[in-house]
């Protein structure tokens, strides 16, 4: 057998071969499964170590049980290094025509291709076989790079594809790997450690913490670094630790220049900018900008900006300053756009609510607190959402124990149930 071939035989579902498939995320094989019987490629973008990888094993699993053959599904991993080989378009070309000459597939074939990006000029390829009228393919590709993904991608498959974002393990998803119950305490928890899946595999605090420590530093050098020749390295690093510790701050570009300066680092507001820009291309960051209630626009200037994991503060940088009100917001934040809402902070004269989530025709308002603990709490997060004026839906989300009634139309929510009211 051809080396190559014996190299896709150890990650494939071919003969009595049956790869891990971990923890089964229905919410996104789902969607994904969905979407098939057709030519559009299926894409997963997500920062490294989300769970991609996983998603379209589980897929592969899925359409498995649905009768596809074995013979007939390809699966490629290229951060693996037994496919160090696949360096260009052309060689994943050979590749596909020596399974094919190997495995003799009749019918559709579904080829599954990971990290995708780290194969120089790939969009040929899947361009060309995902539009191959002579023969059945469908094709599922994942990158975690948002803007070489979104740009290859409309520029070679113009709309002939539909994307999926891929983020660490919700809260629902931790309660089910977990086996404990929701409530107040399993959310607590959650809250304090992180969603990275294979956080869930390992034993000890500190083996965790350096997990975590060397996802950091894969995604900086390898997704950040290298691709974008960044010469200061340490001032890179230095930008996410501080956007890190000021999550769920408004924050603009000129005080993080201000900050550094004062701190007698030499930097300029384009290379803030710029660096900004490659952390939340690599979706270790996202940026929320601030949205006129009013005006119905997005505003410039300042921005929120929230973790894709809560581990990163957690296991690396535990020694700020960081109330537990913060940690709710920014897991507020990523369960809005697990649900595919995008998500604003709301300006409002005077006022800020923390979210504006728009999806569609659906508009929240939503304020997040860590309790409602007195009347003057209370107080401040109900009046903001009061002095909007239309109707759409007004939530206030908190870690109480106890749920209090609507009030001027507001209702509100204990965090842990908080999925079962976006969906």
């Amino acid at each position: 057998m051809n080396e190559y071939i014996a190299i896709l035989e150890k990650y494939n579902f071919w003969g009595q071969n049956t790869p891990d498939c971990g923890y089964f995320r229905s919410e996104y094989t789902h969607k994904i499964v969905s979407s098939t019987g057709n030519r559009l490629i299926k894409v997963l973008t997500g920062q490294r170590r989300s769970g991609k990888s996983y998603i379209l094993r589980q897929v592969t699993k899925i359409l498995l049980d649905k009768g596809v053959r074995p013979e007939n599904i390809l699966f490629i991993n290229k951060e693996f290094t037994d496919f160090d080989f696949l360096k260009t378009y052309k060689d994943l070309d050979e590749l596909i025509k020596m399974f094919k000459n190997e495995l003799r597939p009749s019918g559709k074939i579904f080829i599954f291709i990971d990290e995708v990006q780290l194969i120089e000029g790939w969009e040929r390829v899947v361009n060309s076989y995902s539009q191959d009228f002579s023969e059945s393919y469908e094709l599922f590709i994942s990158g975690s790079n948002s803007k070489m993904l979104s740009g290859e991608l409309a520029t070679y498959l113009s709309g002939r594809y539909i994307c999926f974002e891929v983020f660490p393990f919700s809260y629902s998803e931790y309660t089910g790997i977990t086996g404990k119950e929701k409530g107040r305490e399993s959310y607590m928890s959650y809250m304090g450690s992180g969603g990275l899946p294979e956080l869930f595999s390992l034993p000890t605090p500190e083996i965790r913490r350096n997990y975590v420590s060397a996802v950091k530093d894969t995604v900086l050098l390898r997704d950040i670094i290298h691709r974008n020749n960044i010469r200061d390295t340490k001032l890179l690093e230095d930008i996410f630790v501080f956007l890190v510790n000021n999550a769920s701050n408004l924050i603009s570009i000129p005080n993080i220049v201000k900050y550094f300066k004062g701190m007698n680092r030499k930097t300029t507001y384009d290379a803030v900018s710029s660096y900004i820009g490659y952390i939340e291309e690599a979706f270790l960051i996202h940026r929320c900008e601030r949205y006129d209630i009013k005006g119905k626009d997005t505003l410039t200037g300042n921005a929120k900006f929230y973790i894709n994991d809560l581990a990163y503060k957690n296991y690396l940088y535990p020694g700020f300053g960081y109330g537990f009100g913060y940690l709710v917001e920014n897991l507020i934040y990523l369960e809005l756009c697990r649900a595919g809402f995008d998500v604003y902070v709301g300006a409002l004269r005077n006022k800020e609510v923390d979210f504006v989530a728009i999806q569609a025709d659906r508009i929240i308002y939503l304020q997040s607190s860590y309790l409602l603990t007195d009347e003057t709490t209370i107080e401040r997060e109900y009046s903001a959402l009061e002095s909007i004026g239309d109707n759409y839906e007004k939530w206030v989300v908190s870690l109480d124990d106890i749920t209090m009634p609507i009030k001027a139309g507001i209702k509100h929510i204990q965090a842990w149930n908080l999925s079962a009211h976006i969906s």
